[in-house]
């Protein structure tokens, strides 16, 4: 699935729901697919700055491709980061630089936070892209 199909898809899943609590509980379903993330990861090398809860993400790049793995100590926030890393993770780092991220605004993601989730989510999206600069 291109870049542009997993957006596509993720649009259409999110408008499935026409509350905003819905649309978090589906949020905290995502963090809850998360794959395990070792204790031994959680250092402060791999802690997203800026984020109001802790968010933990690491890397690996495979066959020229960058493959995510997170956690976060809070449930919705688990369930932004596993959005993001879903969408991302798998992906080459041109194919990660060259998104404009619209989804978040194309769900509503951004405007639906608190203020400080959507400086924690801004956080995220540019650590993705920092590693993924890092990469090219």
């Amino acid at each position: 699935m291109t870049l542009q199909e997993a957006e596509n898809a993720i649009v259409e899943e999110f408008s499935m729901y026409e509350e905003w609590l819905d649309k978090y509980e589906y949020l905290i379903e995502l963090g809850k697919s998360l794959n395990d993330y070792p204790e031994s990861a959680k250092t402060d090398d791999r802690l997203i700055k800026g984020c109001q809860s802790r968010v933990w993400l690491d890397y690996r790049v495979e066959d020229g491709k960058v493959v995510f793995n997170a956690d976060s100590d809070a449930i919705i926030t688990k369930g932004i980061i596993s959005l993001l890393i879903g969408l991302y993770s798998g992906r080459t780092p041109q194919e990660i630089l060259s998104s404009d991220f619209s989804v978040v605004e194309k769900i509503g993601l951004k405007e639906n936070l608190s203020p400080t989730r959507a400086n924690g989510l801004v956080s995220m999206i540019a650590k993705i892209r920092e590693i993924a600069s890092m990469n090219v």
